[in-house]
């Protein structure tokens, strides 16, 4: 049951996330949590979800329900909307952004929808104030969400602003990067822990160095940045310091960790390291330039984890056709008693590594459907027969 002060909210994330986001907003404190495709409905109260968006490392948004009502047309979201009292939450003088996403909506056009919602916005403000606030799709102030189902729309308030996998530190990236929130989500998978050894040998702009040192050393990922709920009418300042407060509090003093990484090539390990040096995470981790197949081990045990290329172009997929049997022999001859993750959009590529994989966990990057590969590396053979 919720509490008097609750309200309901609701978490998105990467898909293939839902039941570790929903682990991780129980430890921040969040009630009556329901994982569902692309997110979880959970209750909170104002500093839970200042804790939310601060600590989260899993979720892209946290958002503030504000009405749920059955729908047929465009007109009858045009009236839900208005009737409700926005001037409550935020001021005329903020501009605003509306976005919509749906699933088994009837209406043809969910861009049409949209304008409906900005236009009932914007009037029941005139009617309340006079004034319309202003509408900015690039750097909005307010941003508000809409949920369509075959039935219902629901209306939230986006108290994240910038999605919250933008940390507030990344100088460079590189092509295909992955988010922030995902890496995060493939370290937690792995199950690795800041007392082991952690390798990632392919690791272009340092995406997955730099989540599991935030991780290693307990840093808030939302520590460099600001929120959108700090624009809204009811933000407590007070509280938010309070928040604020003790999750730095818990931060570990910086030390180095065994974590290291390396890449093929120049570029992507400056990135990497310039990223790294903005994080404050430059002495926490090792990077150097390195063909992955020429690493050894870094300690007898220990958890690597990587997202190897995969080419569109068929030249690429040759070459990685070769490459993957080569990852295969190597991690075979120097990685014995390792945990061993692969990250991939192609299914077929892992394939060519030739070993059992102990197992295969669906996500998304995106609307790419990816796997992440577990193979437990032992002393004798798992490699699989030729047929």
């Amino acid at each position: 049951m919720s509490k008097p002060d609750e309200i309901g909210h609701f978490a998105t994330c990467p898909r293939g996330l839902e039941a570790l986001l929903a682990t991780e907003l129980e430890c921040l404190g969040a009630g009556e949590l329901k994982a569902t495709a692309g997110g979880v409905a959970f209750q909170a109260d104002r500093r839970t979800c200042y804790r939310a968006n601060l600590e989260s490392r899993l979720a892209t948004r946290i958002l503030r329900r504000l009405d749920t009502n059955n729908y047929r047309n465009e007109q009858e979201i045009y009236d839900i909307t208005r009737a409700l009292p926005w001037n409550r939450w935020f001021k005329v003088s903020q501009s605003i952004r509306v976005d919509i996403n749906a699933s088994r909506s009837p209406l043809k056009s969910l861009d049409f929808a949209t304008l409906r919602i900005k236009d009932a916005v914007c009037d029941r403000f005139r009617d309340d104030t006079g004034s319309r606030p202003d509408v900015n799709t690039r750097e909005p102030d307010i941003r508000i969400q809409a949920y369509l189902d075959a039935q219902a729309i629901t209306l939230y308030l986006d108290t994240s602003g910038e999605p919250l996998y933008k940390r507030g530190f990344r100088v460079q990236s590189v092509e295909a990067p992955l988010k922030e929130n995902l890496a995060a989500g493939i370290i937690t998978l792995t199950g690795w822990q800041p007392e082991e050894t952690l390798l990632d040998p392919m690791c272009g702009g340092g995406t997955l160095l730099s989540e599991a040192a935030m991780i290693g050393l307990k840093i808030p990922p939302g520590a460099a940045r600001g929120f959108g709920f700090e624009r809204l009418n009811d933000f407590d300042s007070g509280a938010w310091a309070s928040v604020r407060k003790f999750a730095l509090g818990a931060r570990t003093p910086d030390r180095k960790l065994s974590i290291h990484g390396s890449d093929l090539h120049y570029r992507e390990v400056e990135y990497a390291k310039e990223n790294l040096r903005a994080a404050g995470l430059g002495d926490v981790v090792q990077v150097k330039q390195a063909s992955a197949t020429d690493l050894r081990a870094p300690s007898p045990e220990g958890v690597m984890v990587m997202n190897p290329p995969y080419g569109e172009r068929l030249g690429e997929k040759e070459e990685l056709a070769a490459l993957y049997p080569q990852l295969g022999d190597w991690m075979k001859r120097y990685f014995a008693g390792w945990r061993c993750y692969y990250f991939t959009g192609d299914p077929e590529l892992p394939k060519g590594i030739r070993l059992k994989a102990s197992k295969r966990t669906p996500l998304f990057n995106g609307a790419i459907e990816c796997r992440l590969f577990e193979y437990k590396i032992i002393a004798g053979s798992n490699r699989r027969e030729k047929s």
